[in-house]
């Protein structure tokens, strides 16, 4: 039994806070304490420009990252969606918690009547900090005006109230998790509409040498969403994507074919997509996503990565 709380590193928005207070209830459940360490990450100070243009890998995880391998804290929990595909030297992800509602969401401001994408009025301004919801948004509605959105998720909801945008794209694990499920609009169903590879996974690193408290962390896993998980970011990986590339991702259980990895790679104007599916090998997930990737590279996606790049 530990008896000195595990220091939990955390940002300092209020979503990420609750996600790692869900790590620290399932700690004390098992009789272990703990105690929430908060950091503010070069991505939640560099607000004028967009993630793309920022152009680093750990925006929202460096700095957790270099003190977990210092060891001024004993592990670090994120949004899966923000980790990179690779893990740095000496830290593992020991946990993912079960998933939330991996799906984007449309929310509207007061005035705007509309009820799904196909809906909102011609001309109207939709906010989102992410390329992929950017790409796929013009593709689906050129004649929307995509509007850049940053900040955490009170942040952008006041900007949408505002009347700065009028509507906008967020994670719905997100509002799930700060109880704003009804601001919630119309949920974007997968497969026409695909979200960011992991998103909706809360993710627990540790220190690879940290045998003991691994031991303790390991009991958080929650096994059906990392077999999803590691499919959808092998692939990602596999594309040598990040939130520089539009690439959507969503495992899904269909029953006619069983546990299936769908991916998109997207234009930036939105103007060519490659799609696709592939079975997942529970044993194996990250050899689904890496065939995935080979057979849209193949069928024009390496063409739409070259141009991106």
């Amino acid at each position: 039994m530990m008896t000195v709380p595990v220091r939990i590193g955390t940002r300092s928005s209020e979503l990420a806070l609750r996600q790692a207070r869900q790590v620290a209830a399932q700690l004390d459940a098992r009789g272990v304490p703990s105690e929430l360490v908060e950091y503010t990450t070069l991505g939640d100070r560099i607000l004028d420009r967009p993630l793309s243009a920022i152009g680093e890998k750990g925006l929202f995880t460096a700095e957790l990252e270099a003190d977990l391998l210092a060891g001024r804290i004993d592990c670090a929990v994120h949004s899966l969606k923000d980790l990179p595909t690779a893990d740095p030297q000496g830290i593992i992800v020991v946990a993912l918690l079960e998933r939330e509602d991996p799906r984007d969401a449309l929310v509207v401001r007061a005035g705007v009547d509309a009820h799904s994408l196909d809906t909102l009025p011609e001309g109207a301004r939709v906010g989102t900090s992410s390329l992929r919801r950017r790409a796929q948004l013009q593709a689906l509605r050129s004649d929307l005006e995509v509007c850049e959105l940053r900040g955490n998720v009170g942040t952008r909801l006041r900007k949408l109230d505002e009347g700065q945008v009028d509507a906008a794209l967020l994670a719905a694990a997100g509002l799930h998790r700060l109880g704003l499920a009804d601001r919630i609009v119309a949920y974007l169903d997968a497969p026409e509409w695909l979200s960011a590879p992991g998103q909706g996974a809360i993710a627990v690193q540790g220190r690879a040498d940290d045998e003991a408290l691994l031991s303790t962390l390991s009991s958080l896993d929650h096994a059906p969403t990392r077999v999803a998980v590691t499919a959808e970011r092998a692939l990602l990986a596999a594309l040598e994507g990040g939130c520089q590339v539009p690439i959507g991702a969503a495992v899904l259980e269909e029953p006619e074919y069983g546990t299936i990895l769908h991916a998109v790679i997207v234009s930036l104007d939105g103007s060519s997509a490659v799609r696709g599916g592939y079975p997942v090998d529970h044993a194996n997930p990250a050899a689904s996503g890496i065939e995935l990737a080979r057979q849209l590279r193949a069928a024009g996606g390496a063409q739409i990565l070259s141009e991106i790049r």
